[in-house]
């Protein structure tokens, strides 16, 4: 448990550093929210994998020690509340990171949501694929959600020309997405279960790559503004699941 929230609490400076970076190119390079929001994104997705190459757990994962791993990240979140980030210029460069103006003032509320919405949907299905040896699946939804979404938002910046919009928790403000942002989980997915097929049997990544990477990108597509990532992984985990009983 010790070497567990160790592991955790490494990881949330390793994690820190990165926006305090990502915030600091905001500020003097100009590097859009959008993009820079992504980014943390992305290494926040994937980073517990890369922990786990450099730092293994050594153990299976327990619901003691993945509880530990929600009670450390959602409660460090508390650094990022209106009376301490302005009293820190550093922990405020860090808030700059991810604080996109549209989202204001709901950033940190959404933030926080949606962290522990994913670890209400991740840990009973790490702990249920655990039980199945099917722990190189669980990584295959997070990878996506990493990948996929992590990339939806620059490109749809960037090159979006098909807009469509959704509506977001607690607004009743509407926010934009388009079709070739997510295009980029359809993609991503088909290029990570392909990376995977060794976990599958021929008929399972027919019908996976069949069904999963069309659910994935009308999950991203269809969920609430800032809250994706809850719902990427239900449907990833629940699919996949189905998938391995073929």
């Amino acid at each position: 448990m010790t070497y567990f929230i160790i592991r955790n609490v490494i990881l949330f400076l390793i994690l820190c550093g990165f926006q305090f970076l990502v915030g600091t190119l905001v500020v003097k390079k100009g590097l859009k929210v959008n993009y820079a929001r992504k980014m943390v994104h992305f290494l926040s997705m994937l980073s517990p994998i890369l922990m786990e190459v450099i730092m293994p757990a050594g153990t299976d994962f327990t619901l003691p020690a993945l509880l530990a791993a929600v009670v450390i990240n959602c409660g460090m979140m508390v650094i990022y509340i209106e009376p301490i980030r302005k009293r820190s210029w550093i922990i405020n460069r860090m808030f700059v990171s991810f604080d996109r103006p549209e989202d204001r003032p709901h950033t940190l509320l959404w933030l926080v949501t949606q962290l522990l919405g994913m670890y209400v949907v991740m840990i009973p299905f790490f702990l249920f694929f655990q039980s199945l040896g099917y722990m190189a699946l669980a990584i295959i939804p997070i990878l996506i959600n990493g990948l996929g979404d992590g990339l939806a938002e620059p490109v749809g910046v960037k090159w979006g020309k098909h807009k469509y919009q959704v509506r977001a928790l607690f607004s009743t403000k509407k926010y934009w997405r388009s079709i070739e942002g997510s295009a980029c989980v359809f993609i991503a997915s088909v290029l990570i279960l392909i990376g995977f097929s060794s976990s599958f049997t021929g008929m399972q990544l027919t019908v996976a790559l069949l069904t999963l990477p069309i659910l994935m990108t009308l999950t991203e597509a269809f969920s609430p503004h800032t809250w994706d990532t809850p719902f990427l992984l239900l449907v990833g985990f629940v699919t996949l699941y189905l998938v391995k009983l073929i």
